[in-house]
């Protein structure tokens, strides 16, 4: 009969059933509070406060390069990129920090005429000082980087520099105790990224602005700062000399507040250009063997001098301009062409005597801006 057999059936499925619920049961008292362990939710940060910087009002022009709408200042963001500025866990071998080739005590330069990388690799230009970037729509010796945030992964990434992909240097970051915390105030997330690794560098960066040395102070008319031949070397240096009218034709390519007209110029340093310069980022021939512009801002700090420190004074640098630029350069500025103090014209240098390059490098040395290079703000926080 069929009624048993199916009797039979369903008293074995609630056996079964039974068995696999006391089994249930069974593990479920086996649990520890470890193996229920639920992941504590998202820490919640508030939002970062906003940095108004403070900016000179007299005679630095203005308008700004456009702040990035993605990163504005903010006082949580700039710690961290002061933190990460000096942190050596970016490089390759834990040796090296942004700070290592950019030292404030020398207006973030590294007083070597080639930068030094990991394991004493040398770079072929020296490291540029970092100030003032908030006027400089381009950056590095050939204007190859037009952002903080893109070019700061170079000197990260570079084998001549600190050697490391910058996805490495997150990974070590993430695992250093102080970064998520640091990371979470400054962006939300305590998950450290490449991104906001070169957000929080450009932050800092933006705030390296030096604006008090005795000439700006002379500039907003303070009676007094400067001395008679240091005025005499500021009116050398302003003068473009045309055989009537004495000078050292220095302002043509260093005046104004930021003592750099931010252009790209052969200064006739060989008669072939062995570094391509701008070129190499333009691919134009007409490009060859310039570089951009440095400010004289701190200069008196920033030795050696030139793309690759050749000229080790800046009584070399006046030398350089007074008897030896080389005419022959190809692109050779136009500037350097048709300056001379001779009243018949006759020769094509400069002709300064000893006694007015001494006057300008006095006036020179007016530049350097004290406050700039000990502010406790840009120092290494360690």
């Amino acid at each position: 009969m069929r009624l048993p057999s199916l009797l039979h059936s369903e008293n074995r499925r609630r056996r079964a059933g039974g068995l696999l619920l006391a089994t249930l049961l069974l593990l479920a008292g086996a649990c520890t509070k470890e193996d229920l362990k639920i992941e504590p939710a998202t820490q919640a940060f508030p939002p970062p406060t906003p940095y108004a910087l403070a900016l000179p009002e007299f005679p630095f022009p203005v308008p700004l390069v456009p702040l990035p709408a993605a990163n504005p200042l903010t006082v949580e963001g700039i710690e961290l990129g002061r933190q990460l500025f000096y942190e050596k866990a970016l490089s390759l071998d834990n040796t090296q920090s942004c700070g290592s080739c950019h030292q404030q005590r020398r207006a973030f330069t590294d007083g070597l005429a080639r930068a030094v990388g990991v394991a004493g690799l040398p770079h072929p230009r020296s490291a540029m000082p970092l100030q003032n970037l908030l006027w400089e729509p381009r950056l590095t010796w050939d204007g190859s980087a037009t952002a903080l945030e893109v070019q700061a992964r170079t000197p990260i990434e570079a084998a001549v520099e600190m050697h490391q992909p910058l996805a490495a240097g997150v990974a070590r970051l993430q695992r250093l105790a102080q970064y998520p915390a640091l990371f979470g105030r400054a962006f939300g997330s305590s998950t450290v990224s490449e991104a906001n690794v070169l957000r929080a560098l450009a932050q800092f960066e933006r705030t390296l602005v030096s604006s008090n040395s005795r000439f700006d102070r002379y500039q907003r008319g303070e009676p007094g700062v400067l001395t008679v031949e240091e005025l005499t070397g500021m009116r050398l240096f302003s003068t473009h000399p045309d055989g009537r009218v004495r000078g050292g034709n220095c302002a043509d390519c260093h005046g104004g507040a930021l003592q750099t007209d931010r252009a790209f110029r052969n200064n006739g340093l060989d008669a072939t250009t062995p570094d391509a310069g701008l070129a190499a980022v333009s691919n134009r021939p007409t490009d060859r063997g310039k570089f951009r512009v440095p400010s004289l801002r701190n200069i008196a700090l920033t030795a050696p001098y030139m793309h690759d420190g050749r000229l080790p004074t800046l009584e070399a640098v006046l030398d350089h301009y007074n008897a030896h630029v080389a005419l022959t350069s190809p692109n050779l500025d136009p500037l350097l062409f048709n300056t001379t103090n001779d009243p018949l014209q006759l020769s094509r240098t400069l002709d300064l005597t000893a006694r007015e390059k001494a006057q300008i490098i006095a006036f020179l040395r007016t530049l350097t801006d004290d406050e700039f290079v000990q502010n406790p703000q840009f120092a290494d926080p360690n």
